[in-house]
C-alpha cells in the first residue's frame, strides 16, 4: 500500500529519520501521528506551562488531519505521556476540547520525556 508522509510547514520541523505523520492508503487509510510536543513553528522554543503545551500538540494534530483530509473525529487511538501525574486532569479538559463526543482507544503514560522542559507528548492514529 502505497503511503504518505505528512510534514506541515506550520508544524516545527521534522527530527532525523522522522515524519510528524504518516497515512497509509489502500480502499481505507490510516494515519498514524509521530508523538508530538509543544515546540513552537521555530522547532526552538515552547512555552512554560502545560496547557499552552498540550495546545499547541492538539493544534498540530488537527493541521495534520485536515492535511490528511481528516479531522479530531476520525481519531481512534491516542497515547499521551505526561512529565507528571499532576497534569492529569488539565490533559483530561484537552481530550474534552478537542475530542468532543469521540472516544478513541486511549492511553496516558507517566514518565520522564527526553527534553525536561517537556511537560506532554501526544501520539495519535486515525482513519477513514
Amino acid at each position: 500500500m502505497p503511503t504518505i508522509r505528512h510534514n506541515p510547514a506550520s508544524l516545527f520541523p521534522p527530527y532525523r529519520c522522522y515524519s510528524h505523520a504518516i497515512e497509509v492508503k489502500g480502499n481505507s487509510s490510516l494515519l498514524i501521528i509521530s508523538g508530538l510536543n509543544g515546540y513552537l513553528p521555530n522547532g526552538q522554543s515552547m512555552p512554560d506551562t502545560f496547557e499552552e503545551q498540550g495546545e499547541i500538540i492538539w493544534e498540530y494534530i488537527g493541521t495534520i488531519l485536515q492535511a490528511a483530509g481528516m479531522d479530531y473525529q476520525n481519531l481512534v487511538s491516542i497515547r499521551t505521556y505526561l512529565a507528571d501525574p499532576s497534569y492529569d486532569e488539565a490533559n483530561v479538559q484537552l481530550r474534552i476540547k478537542y475530542l468532543g463526543n469521540n472516544q478513541p482507544a486511549s492511553t496516558v503514560i507517566c514518565c520522564q520525556l527526553l527534553d525536561p522542559k517537556w511537560k506532554l507528548e501526544v501520539e495519535a492514529m486515525a482513519a477513514k
